[in-house]
């Protein structure tokens, strides 16, 4: 529900605080924005330049995710308290289960289809749609904690957004990240300069504390090869997959990071 994470939003022309009146929100100065009848509320404030994840690969990550071949991902980011806001939060896999009791999470994301999941994946969990390279709809340092997993980062929002004492969790692919996928189905390789970008999109803002290798084989039907590819920005690249039963691995990187102070 979008209650709990409202106190925290503000307009994004005015940067006022909101009120809801229905499926409407609304600031001081009469900016009003609609909540979608699937739960999410879009704050873009003007056209989007691009919309996101389509629904078929939304599909195929809700299906790869539910089918827990990630949650070896999701206990690394677990368990949060306070405000954790989601970053390129997809279908509000990984945010749902970053919650603790006591936590209200928002998730926020370009792809409409992704967040009609992600306002439904968790009672405590608001979702909002919003573009992660413009200012975020969000009061200044009110987050505990920002989740990033194989998403856009915007450093100096986030930093803008985090609490002094807060934390930004940032999950990015290792070089050999479904390595076996890429030969066989020609899909996008992992960026070998990723980490060198990740640091120029953080580096003025954050510092990193710490960083774990998570890896892990997965043996995978040919349904699940499939969606896992469907899922990915290779979809774009790879249609009509005739897929086969495979073993994958997954290797990630999870690093934790502290805001610098103004």
């Amino acid at each position: 529900m979008i209650d709990g994470a409202l106190p925290y939003l503000r307009c994004p022309v005015c940067r006022q605080p909101l009120e809801r009146t229905g499926r409407t929100l609304r600031c001081p100065a009469r900016h009003s924005f609609d909540m979608a009848k699937q739960g999410y509320a879009d704050l873009t404030a003007g056209r989007m330049p691009h919309v996101g994840d389509t629904a078929e690969m939304v599909a195929d990550r809700d299906a790869f995710l539910s089918a827990g071949h990630y949650d070896f991902i999701a206990d690394a980011l677990a368990p949060r308290s306070g405000f954790v806001v989601d970053a390129g939060t997809g279908t509000g896999y990984y945010l749902a289960r970053a919650l603790s009791d006591d936590a209200v999470g928002l998730g926020l994301d370009v792809s409409k289809p992704a967040l009609r999941r992600a306002a439904r994946a968790h009672p405590r969990v608001g979702a909002v749609l919003t573009d992660l390279w413009r200012p975020l709809p969000i009061a200044d340092g009110v987050a505990d904690v920002i989740l990033n997993v194989f998403a856009p980062r915007n450093g100096p929002e986030f930093h803008r957004i985090l609490r002094p004492d807060g934390l930004l969790l940032v999950v990015t692919p290792q070089p050999d990240h479904l390595r076996e996928l890429i030969a066989t189905h020609r899909m996008i390789h992992v960026d070998p300069d990723k980490a060198a970008r990740v640091q120029d999109a953080l580096g003025d803002h954050f510092v990193p504390d710490e960083t774990i290798s998570l890896s892990r084989e997965l043996k995978l039907t040919a349904t699940e090869t499939r969606t896992l590819i469907g899922m990915t920005p290779s979809a774009h690249h790879t249609a009509d997959v005739q897929a086969a039963p495979s073993t994958v691995t997954a290797s990630v990187l999870v690093t934790t990071y502290r805001r610098i102070s103004d």
